[in-house]
């Protein structure tokens, strides 16, 4: 019953970390509405798009830290594997889909990343390569992520990995697809942005000021 108890609670502890919007937040700091830029998500690569690469940076740092701290919180407590996936599953559908923002939100690459790191690093790494040498090559960031994303279900299935963790690399993989099906029809129709491409964003008068 601890257990369950137990699990219970990270797992809505990792929903209400996924709900922490990195890229929202940094982007207000710098007087910007990132829902309103671009492709409206909170994530890094818009963040990049609007406000350049140290903003983007942070939020490439914050992300990840959330779903490593969620996934971490039960194998601290001895929860073990099913529910350190459970967790992981949940900061990344709290990232994905904010409460606290209208139920929308990012698209969960990032913090996905951070959850692999603490159940399969190896794995995770892999992905992260896989992913990295796509968006080189392309220069499409989501074309990088859902490569690396599609293919971790067969990293895992490769490395041997407990079926907890193989359930959550499907149910992350789905997620990363569902979010990235606006992207697959711009790349299909060639209008997808590419890496390195700016916005024109207005910032509030006070940011502006600060920014001169």
């Amino acid at each position: 019953m601890l257990d369950v108890t137990l699990a219970a609670v990270t797992i809505v502890i990792g929903y209400m970390l996924g709900t922490i919007p990195s890229g929202y937040l940094v982007a207000k700091l710098h007087g910007v509405n990132i829902q309103q830029v671009g492709s409206g998500n909170i994530g890094a690569t818009n963040v990049l798009r609007a406000l350049g690469v140290v903003p983007a940076v942070i939020v490439v740092v914050l992300d990840p830290l959330k779903g490593a701290v969620a996934t971490a919180l039960p194998l601290l407590l001895g929860v073990g594997p099913w529910g350190a996936a459970l967790a992981g599953l949940a900061v990344v559908l709290g990232n994905n889909f904010n409460v606290l923002l209208g139920f929308r939100g990012g698209k969960g690459i990032a913090t996905s990343i951070g959850v692999m790191l603490v159940l399969e690093p190896l794995v995770a790494l892999f992905c992260i390569v896989l992913g990295v040498f796509t968006i080189l090559v392309s220069r499409y960031v989501s074309l990088g992520s859902l490569v690396g994303m599609m293919a971790l279900p067969l990293f895992l299935i490769a490395r041997g990995s407990h079926p907890a963790y193989l359930l959550l690399g499907f149910a992350l993989t789905a997620l990363a697809v569902v979010r990235h099906l606006a992207n697959v029809r711009r790349l299909m129709a060639g209008s997808e942005s590419r890496l390195g491409e700016r916005l024109e964003v207005e910032r509030s008068p006070r940011a502006a000021r600060r920014a001169r």
